[in-house]
């Protein structure tokens, strides 16, 4: 059965395919391993990210994509081609596709994503912006006139938007998402334990104990990694409340965006955000209590979304399959 359209989520951290009528057909790290003599790919997403900081020197393995935009046109291409070829697709009936971009993305940006996604085999790209992608598949009524906001914390960008009548009334692209958060976590670590330990440690670290605010009973985890004073491997343990000091910074930016974009917006909006509250999507939504976090600075009540690291993703398909609705959001 031949693909005709399919949907994707291009993210910093992650990419997630979306098929109509399959769902999520593929959720993998946007990460792609390269030989340094040849440049030939070696492997991509879940092998790929294996690879991250155990590499030898004829192989990098790194992120294709910063801060939600492409950095390395030609091997994005590459990952693309992998992903879609992976989910189904044929080169021979070349499917319709659509891509998420971050709120702020330029147009030269835009025109980047455009050509890469051609370039890889679709046969007509369409892109749509990420909190416009994640309030339709976390199922907002953004087609209405009243106002409803979304915060969707990915791993290079946050994106805030208030939405009313299909369409951004107020938005910022905060250029601070989970990647900043790990890098938080490790440079406490670093400064506090001189321990050095790898992203991989770091994610894992801020995934199982992590909290956006501190608990009375907090969870604790065995760390291990390089003594920076003895270079001896280690190993210490870390608790949740020490985590939420590390990572309090990059929160703050986090904040910061959401408090801007609330002073920007019309007034009656405002009335329906207070009344409806606002939706913590994307990877980010997954820390503890970050929902409870953004209430509690903000005084507007916060939820996290069903399935928060899916709402781009399920909105590609949701999109894609009534182009005629959401028609005005394409490009």
């Amino acid at each position: 059965m031949f693909i005709r359209k399919l949907g994707i989520d291009l993210g910093t951290a992650n990419t997630l395919i979306f098929v109509p009528k399959r769902g999520i057909v593929i959720n993998e790290p946007s990460v792609v391993a390269i030989s340094q003599e040849n440049g030939k790919v070696l492997a991509v997403g879940v092998e790929a990210k294996g690879m991250l900081g155990r590499t030898p020197e004829s192989i990098v393995a790194y992120r294709p994509l910063r801060r939600g935009v492409i950095a390395d046109y030609k091997v994005t291409e590459a990952m693309l081609r992998y992903f879609i070829e992976k989910a189904g697709a044929s080169l021979f009936w070349r499917p319709e596709v659509m891509i998420s971009v971050p709120a702020g993305i330029t147009s030269t940006e835009r025109r980047a994503v455009i050509k890469a996604g051609q370039e890889a085999g679709a046969r007509r790209v369409w892109t749509v912006k990420e909190p416009i992608l994640a309030s339709i598949g976390a199922g907002l009524p953004i087609n209405e006139s009243g106002g409803n906001m979304i915060v969707n914390i990915g791993g290079g960008t946050s994106e805030i938007a208030v939405i009313s009548l299909g369409g951004i009334v107020s938005s910022e692209s905060v250029r601070i998402g989970g990647d900043d958060i790990d890098e938080a976590i490790m440079e406490y670590i670093r400064k506090t334990y001189n321990l050095a330990i790898g992203q991989s440690s770091s994610e894992k670290i801020k995934m199982q104990i992590g909290s956006a605010l501190r608990k009375d009973q907090e969870d604790q985890l065995i760390i291990k990694g390089r003594d920076l004073v003895e270079g001896l491997p280690k190993t210490i343990p870390i608790g949740t409340n020490e985590i939420t000091e590390a990572i309090a910074a990059p929160l703050e930016g986090i904040i910061a965006g959401i408090r801007r974009v609330l002073l920007i917006t019309p007034p009656e909006l405002s009335a329906d955000i207070m009344e409806r509250g606002m939706l913590v999507s994307g990877g980010g939504a997954l820390l503890q209590n970050i929902d409870a976090l953004v209430a509690k600075v903000t005084k507007v009540p916060a939820y996290v979304a069903p399935d928060p690291l899916f709402c781009v993703a399920k909105g590609t398909g949701i999109a894609l399959e009534n182009l005629d609705i959401y028609k005005r959001n394409v490009a």
